[in-house]
């Protein structure tokens, strides 16, 4: 049931986000959108990392649930990063907008490296799962020192 429970989450998650940016009332909106999609992304992931370097118990079951929401959350908050959302309460650098194509390019490679990380989880193999994590962990950290206000 509590699978089910998050996937439905997420896959309602996924519907919403393509009309997304159209949802946005005020700019205040959007940066609460796509931090709370962050959260809920890195939330998940950190499970799965954890597990990868050994601070808590290794759970196959619970690695691949972890990836596949974190996977799917990955996918949500780019549509929120709008025109007047670089204003407020955010630490987005304003480079993401003057050089959107290179900030692109960052978000299809942390959400491609979730994909990988994804499908690594199903095998179980802990190895294959700890280099995905680091890849993973590598686009987050490479995107953030770039587009980031510290």
């Amino acid at each position: 049931m509590k699978v089910i429970s998050s996937f439905v989450l997420v896959a309602s998650a996924l519907v919403f986000s393509s009309t997304a940016s159209a949802q946005f009332a005020k700019p205040e909106d959007a940066i609460k959108y796509r931090k709370s999609a962050l959260f809920v992304m890195q939330q998940h992931f950190g499970r799965v990392g954890a597990m990868a370097n050994g601070r808590v118990p290794f759970d196959a079951k619970v690695i691949v649930e972890n990836a596949a929401i974190a996977e799917s959350m990955s996918k949500l908050p780019w549509a929120a990063f709008v025109e007047g959302s670089d204003q407020g309460e955010t630490r987005a650098k304003p480079e993401i907008w003057t050089e959107h194509a290179k900030f692109k390019e960052a978000s299809e490679k942390m959400m491609g490296e979730m994909a990988k990380l994804s499908v690594v989880a199903k095998t179980g193999n802990i190895d294959s799962i700890k280099a995905a994590v680091g890849a993973v962990g590598g686009s987050c950290k490479a995107c953030h020192d770039a587009y980031q206000k510290k």
